[in-house]
């Protein structure tokens, strides 16, 4: 009979608290980026409802909304985000689910608002395909 010493670990164990441990580290790292990205976006469509002289727009895009709805719309999305990643720090499984749909509507909402903010909007860009990859590959609670 084999004996196991208190506190030593099987490999199969060991490697289930590794990927649980790295899990919980991409969530965080999801929400973080989620709080940041919502807040930016926020801001972006507080300066885009309030004063519509800020942005330079192009002529002939494709995309054109007026100003004041693209800040609403980033002002709704920018919210929801935030909101979810504070929910996805509470542990909640449905701000996963949530987090991915939402980025990648902002992800979408900023390739559309490149030529008003073409580095912010890439920026926000490159921060929601994180969130989504980090939600995605992050263990589920039940492989913990």
């Amino acid at each position: 009979m084999a004996s196991h010493v208190s506190g030593a670990r099987s490999g199969a164990a060991a490697r289930s608290a590794e990927r649980a441990g790295a899990g919980s580290g991409w969530l965080v790292f999801a929400a973080v980026l989620m709080v940041f990205g919502g807040l930016m976006m926020i801001f972006e469509g507080i300066a885009a409802i309030a004063e519509d002289d800020i942005f330079v727009t192009t002529r002939n895009y494709a995309y054109s909304f007026d100003l004041t709805s693209w800040g609403w719309i980033h002002l709704i999305v920018g919210v929801v985000i935030t909101l979810a990643g504070a929910a996805l720090f509470q542990g909640a499984t449905w701000a996963r689910v949530v987090g991915v749909g939402v980025a990648g509507l902002a992800m979408l909402a900023n390739f559309l608002w490149i030529p008003y903010a073409p580095f912010w909007a890439i920026v926000l860009i490159a921060i929601n395909g994180f969130v989504i990859w980090a939600l995605c590959t992050a263990p589920s609670p039940s492989e913990g």
